[in-house]
């Protein structure tokens, strides 16, 4: 599996103006957390739906259930400090065929002593799909992080598997002015086919733990993966690296999806407790 990884990639500013960006803001009153403001232009829509917890959840979708040709979104997220909350989509982040490209981002900002969940559903790129995605997270001390990202190989059974045209993502984290993690990740059959190189893998993920908050848990789950033993032609790939800094990254690769979601959400069995409620309890 060759994937083209840029730990020194820069990021690079997007020329998208305000009026083109979404806001949403979580804040905390009394002992829950609330949705302060949400704004979002064509084609992204925001959903505030209400939970047993005492975090805010919001689920983004876009019209047409996915993204077409010269789509750019971009969205804004702060929590506010002391503020809980679950950031998640409405379902798949489909990419149709696109010769020019689609592209979203993702600026977030955790401000002391909050909590901010971001637990999308997997990015499936269609057969001819260009797609770039930015994710630039920034946590204030004493913030706390999960972060999930995962992409699939496509429509498999339509003979679709790691089809598209082209896939770029950049990940940034940092804690106040100080970057920990900042990488690139380039998917591009000019340089190869991409199922060839994957093998027979048809998932891979990209799992951030981060914060005092969450120190127990992500100790734990690094002792876990740091004592799996070797073997050969498994169908989940699973590693772990300490950043410093209190963070945690995990990448995973399956053969499935259904079982790379499921151990997922085994890794993550500690995230219901401290939202008040379970965030995958009403979903497949």
């Amino acid at each position: 599996m060759e994937v083209a990884l840029n730990v020194a990639a820069q990021t690079r500013r997007s020329p998208v103006n305000d009026t083109r960006t979404a806001r949403l803001v979580f804040e905390r009153m009394g002992p829950r957390s609330v949705v302060a403001a949400a704004f979002a232009r064509s084609p992204l829509r925001i959903l505030t739906p209400r939970n047993h917890g005492h975090a805010a959840w919001a689920y983004t979708s876009t019209l047409g259930g996915g993204l077409v040709d010269g789509d750019w979104l971009r969205l804004a997220v702060r929590v506010g400090a002391g503020a809980a909350a679950v950031l998640a989509t409405q379902g798949e982040t489909r990419v149709y065929r696109s010769p020019h490209g689609c592209r979203s981002e993702l600026l977030a900002e955790a401000e002391e002593d909050s909590l901010l969940a971001v637990l999308p559903d997997p990015t499936v790129c269609f057969a001819g799909a260009r797609y770039s995605q930015r994710t630039d997270l920034r946590l204030a001390a004493g913030a706390a992080l999960v972060f999930l990202d995962v992409l699939s190989a496509g429509r498999s059974a339509r003979g679709e598997r790691w089809a598209f045209r082209r896939y770029a993502g950049e990940l940034t984290l940092r804690r106040a002015d100080r970057v920990l993690l900042q990488e690139g990740t380039l998917l591009d059959p000019q340089h190869g086919p991409i199922g060839e190189r994957f093998d027979r893998f048809d998932v891979i993920a990209t799992l951030l733990l981060a914060g005092e908050r969450i120190r127990d848990a992500r100790t734990a789950l690094a002792q876990k993966l740091g004592a799996l033993p070797v073997q050969q032609r498994t169908n989940l790939l699973e590693s772990a690296n300490d950043l410093g800094d209190d963070v945690l990254l995990v990448r995973m690769a399956a053969t499935s999806l259904e079982d790379l979601l499921r151990k997922i959400r085994e890794h993550l069995q500690f995230l219901p407790a401290l939202l008040g409620d379970d965030p995958w309890a009403r979903r497949p």
